[in-house]
């Protein structure tokens, strides 16, 4: 049987690949025979994952030191990986933040470094990352957005996040309507609420339990891995006419 999904020989940089769903999507793409480039802050992580997945998948595995947030690192990063690679294949931008608050207190900062993170950070990266596969006249380009990108929310105060998430949406439109003609696509995923190393005290809390029962159609949260089928398909020849999408996977949450 065809894998549709064979990423043999292409190179995926996946950003905030420390912990949680990037480490997760990138060892996604490393089963799948891509070799990987791991973007983060936290160089320990970085090459303790790194070793990792290269010992267990086979794969090549690059990890680099970056803050998505200053322009000159995003262009070091992308030179010392063309340097070693000499082509970007894949981009998932998934380095993000969250500001919890109720409107009313959230400070300027707040807001601001929300910003500077999620949408600037993913902007940057996009541009930098895009030129190469512009050149290149091939790229995949995945932005991680979130639920709270396309509807409001009643449970937690967090309208930076909303914000910023709602402008990495558009923003995803913005590029795939004008680097489609290169062959570069660029389409963003909306995940719900995931189960991560982070995350999985709150949800498994009765208020979170209540809420998944209350107002996800599945009646439940997200599991290890079924956010990165989804990053496969749009990392993938499959996806080839598949181009400015942004799909929520959120067991139902945004259908009702």
């Amino acid at each position: 049987m065809k894998n549709y999904f064979d990423l043999t020989g292409q190179v995926a940089v996946v950003t905030g690949a420390s912990a949680g769903l990037g480490l997760q999507m990138a060892k996604a793409f490393a089963r799948q025979g891509a070799n990987l480039v791991l973007l983060a802050r936290r160089k320990n992580l970085l090459d303790e994952n790194a070793k990792a997945i290269a010992e267990e998948f086979g794969v090549e595995v690059f990890p680099v030191q970056c803050d998505i947030t200053v322009t000159e690192q995003v262009v070091k990063a992308v030179d010392s990986i063309m340097e070693r690679f000499g082509r970007i294949d894949i981009l998932v931008n998934n380095a993000g933040t969250g500001a919890v608050a109720p409107a009313t207190e959230i400070t300027d900062e707040q807001f601001k470094h929300e910003f500077n993170i999620d949408l600037f950070g993913t902007f940057v990266c996009a541009r930098e990352f895009g030129k190469k596969m512009i050149e290149a006249g091939y790229g995949r380009i995945i932005n991680i957005a979130s639920i709270y990108g396309l509807v409001g929310n009643m449970i937690v105060g967090s309208s930076p996040y909303h914000a910023a998430k709602g402008g990495v949406v558009n923003l995803t439109r913005a590029l795939a309507a004008e680097w489609g003609k290169y062959g570069v696509t660029v389409n963003s995923i909306c995940p719900g609420f995931f189960y991560t190393d982070l995350t999985t005290a709150t949800l498994d809390s009765d208020y979170f339990q209540d809420i998944a029962k209350r107002s996800i159609p599945l009646g439940r949260y997200g599991k290890e891995g079924e956010l990165d089928t989804c990053a496969l398909f749009l990392a993938s020849p499959a996806s080839t006419y598949v181009n400015g999408q942004n799909i929520a996977i959120d067991g139902g949450y945004t259908a009702v």
